[in-house]
């Protein structure tokens, strides 16, 4: 709505700035990304399927590498420090091609993900967000996910067999990005839900990524600690760390899944409460009856 009155405010007085020409590209992104996914008419369970598929692949892949290894009689490869191998080692043999194959799939499935969250909250089929702070909550999630994306792509291609100390970089970007899209995702979830304080589903769902980002945050914490002083035990934090990143991607399946409950939701109009309980975050949302009510 705000695109679309500066834009005809630019019409009327025959000129258009630099700003309008970046609201221009905005506007024509935004419904270009809404026609190809066509989100009003996507049913929720193709939706759920981009999460759902990363998991599977993200999950089988490792647990593949992780069979492997043992059923070869736990061999000690090249890069290989201690007793137990790490991920990057598995990755790094002759299964390499599906570490990388696995990697690609999960970040961009990662990403996929919440930029879909974010048309779905534009498009009216989840909840809005109440706030600005919510929105940009919102976009500081998805650049989490692009950068975590970039790091798991790049720390499979740089294997730890032949570059040591990129791999070890790109898989600090890759846990970074993980870490600060769980934060930004859980303050968004948690702001709205209390906008929206009848929906038990949204609380529901920041809690749960609230205690499963936690868990992995720490278990990153031993890892890190683990990895130079214990390599055995930092070995198994991190298969631990890795499958415990599928509940975190499934966590979005519940997310998208609630694309069915809350349909056509541009309908309903926010409006804050200017008095002392609207300081104290409480909100009204009251639906339009479509305007045939109204004089």
């Amino acid at each position: 709505m705000f695109v679309c009155v500066n834009l005809q405010h630019a019409h009327n007085v025959g000129y258009y700035t630099g700003q309008d020409y970046l609201m221009i590209v905005i506007s024509r992104s935004i419904d270009g990304l809404n026609v190809m996914f066509h989100l009003r008419a996507v049913h929720h369970r193709f939706l759920v399927t981009v999460p759902a598929f990363a998991a599977f692949i993200w999950f089988s892949s490792l647990l593949a590498m992780l069979l492997t290894w043992l059923i070869s009689g736990r061999p000690k490869y090249v890069s290989q420090e201690g007793a137990v191998a790490y991920i990057s080692d598995v990755g790094a043999s002759f299964l390499k091609p599906l570490f990388v194959v696995a990697c690609c799939i999960t970040g961009v499935g990662f990403l996929l993900s919440l930029i879909l969250e974010r048309l779905l909250r534009h498009r009216g089929r989840l909840v809005p967000e109440m706030r600005t702070r919510e929105h940009v909550f919102g976009i500081l999630s998805v650049v989490g996910a692009f950068v975590a994306m970039l790091g798991l792509v790049l720390l499979s291609g740089f294997d730890t067999s032949r570059y040591p100390s990129l791999h070890r970089i790109f898989l600090l970007v890759f846990m970074i990005g993980v870490a600060l899209s769980a934060v930004f995702t859980v303050a968004e979830y948690r702001w709205i839900a209390q906008d929206y304080r009848d929906m038990c589903k949204l609380r529901r769902a920041y809690i749960a990524k609230a205690i499963v980002a936690s868990i992995l945050v720490a278990l990153a914490i031993a890892f890190g600690i683990t990895l130079f002083w214990v390599p055995n035990v930092g070995g198994v934090i991190e298969w631990i760390i890795a499958l415990g990143f599928t509940l975190y991607l499934l966590t979005f399946c519940y997310d998208l899944r609630m694309a069915e409950a809350t349909p056509q939701l541009p309908n309903v109009v926010k409006e804050a409460a200017t008095s002392e309980g609207g300081r104290n975050g409480q909100s009204r949302v009251v639906e339009e009856k479509g305007g045939s009510n109204h004089a």
